[in-house]
């Protein structure tokens, strides 16, 4: 009696053999890997940045086979479609498994990839702010050698000597 005991399966093992035909679409989310948490999938599509099947959801929203999945992942959207439905996070491989992108999503997700690598440098575009670490060596260089353009020089043009004071001198 108790060998039989130990050839069936325990409970975990056999919750997790049965198939599934539908799951709420945060888990989903999470367990498809675009979600680190399933809280972070909640406050996306409470965000309304997923949709299914053209509608906006809500976290309980159950999701099946063959959906259509609109996400928003920062500046891209993606479209997928479920293939499988899963409420176990596994690892990337098996995560791909759940989903298939659909080749307008990919377009588009490569066309955005490639206007990124090709727009200019941000940065480059500041013309002032703080300068950088190799602007201030080149305007300390241009000081020492007596070139600096910004010198300030006193309103009246009076010599001030060699100290300044903002105090009026008592003469005598």
């Amino acid at each position: 009696m108790a060998k039989l005991a130990r050839m069936t399966a325990p409970r975990f093992v056999q919750a997790a053999m049965v198939p599934m035909d539908r799951l709420r679409i945060d888990k989903w989310l999470w367990a498809a890997r675009f979600y680190k948490t399933r809280s972070l999938a909640c406050e996306a599509i409470d965000l309304g940045r997923v949709w299914v099947n053209g509608a906006s959801v809500k976290p309980a929203r159950e999701l099946k086979v063959a959906d259509n999945v609109q996400l928003r992942l920062g500046p891209q959207t993606r479209t997928v479609t479920v293939l499988q439905i899963s409420d176990k996070r596994g690892n990337a491989q098996a995560a791909a498994l759940l989903f298939c992108e659909t080749p307008e999503s990919i377009s588009q997700r490569e066309a955005a990839t490639l206007a990124r690598r090709l727009s200019p440098e941000p940065a480059l575009s500041l013309l002032q702010g703080r300068p950088t670490k190799r602007d201030r060596r080149q305007m300390s260089l241009l000081e020492q050698s007596g070139q600096s353009q910004s010198r300030r020089q006193p309103l009246d043009n009076t010599d001030w000597g060699p100290r300044w004071s903002a105090s009026i001198d008592r003469r005598g």
